[in-house]
């Protein structure tokens, strides 16, 4: 079969089967055979590889992967792709799709059966709606996972390796670089996809770290304190950890614990490294 990042055979396809694209699942599809060699090339993926593809579409990222790895798992949660799929995908014998959301998929069971428990590479091209919380699910879950290469909103890739005093430094940087090194591979214009988004997106590669580059106590209060930091950015560091109703410590808990990272007590959130937060987080879990 031909491939589908040919725009005519994307659109003979949406055709064939009367597909309607559905807002609520922000689908838009790539017709760039340049951004998907870019993709597989980001995501090195070899004959080695189990890739799980979260959000395969028609299957034409799906195509590419099937070429590449050894057996790939699609998981799509729009049931009026299923049909389309099991057309788009007959001639590939290593690849199985799954009607489900991602969210509700025991990812971990899927690692163990499909590739013995050993890291598997995930590959996606997300909805911008739902970017996040995947991306943290499968971190939080503890899916073994090697790399996550996903296709997102350029602002969003801008926030996940942003650093300190940036402006679009924030919880989420935070939060992707104590799992995972993050690496911009490409940057994809609107015009790549059907139909056209409204804003640019980015190719970035999360690499997991095998240890975090931080130790805390407690991680789920770090999370917390992330959060609290940059809930109010405009407040400083204290006020927002004093006055945020997921955390439960006095004015002189945090003012102590700000005071042992030697930094003044009217700092902001946004000024902290990584290391700060887990050495504030270890401070108030004492």
């Amino acid at each position: 079969m031909e491939k589908l990042s040919n725009p005519q055979k994307t659109i003979e396809v949406l055709q064939k089967y009367n597909f309607t694209f559905q807002k609520k699942f922000g689908q838009n599809f790539l017709i760039d055979p340049h951004v998907l060699d870019k993709i597989i090339a980001a995501a090195e993926i070899t004959k080695d590889d189990f890739v799980l593809e979260i959000g395969p579409g028609i299957g034409t990222l799906t195509q590419y992967l099937a070429e590449a790895a050894r057996e790939v798992v699609a998981v799509e949660i729009d049931s009026s792709l299923i049909p389309i799929l099991e057309d788009t995908l007959s001639s590939y014998d290593n690849v199985s799709v799954i009607n489900e959301d991602v969210l509700k998929v025991d990812l971990k069971k899927l690692a163990e059966e499909r590739n013995g428990g050993k890291p598997i590479k995930v590959v996606a091209n997300l909805p911008y709606y739902i970017t996040t919380p995947i991306i943290m699910g499968l971190f939080e879950s503890h899916v073994p996972l090697k790399s996550l290469t996903v296709m997102v909103q350029k602002e969003v890739a801008l926030r996940m390796q942003a650093g300190p005093g940036t402006k679009d430094y924030g919880a989420l940087s935070l939060a992707v670089q104590y799992y995972a090194d993050p690496y911009l591979a490409a940057n994809v214009p609107p015009n790549c996809f059907m139909p056209r988004p409204n804003v640019g997106s980015a190719v970035i590669r999360l690499t997991r770290f095998e240890e975090t580059p931080v130790k805390v106590k407690d991680e789920a209060l770090l999370f917390r304190l992330i959060r609290a930091s940059f809930n109010q950015r405009r407040k400083t560091l204290q006020n927002g950890l004093v006055n945020s109703p997921e955390l439960h410590f006095s004015k002189e808990q945090v003012a102590a614990a700000i005071e042992t990272l030697g930094v003044s007590p009217s700092v902001r959130g946004e000024a902290l490294t990584l290391e700060q937060f887990a050495a504030l987080c270890n401070a108030l879990s004492e």
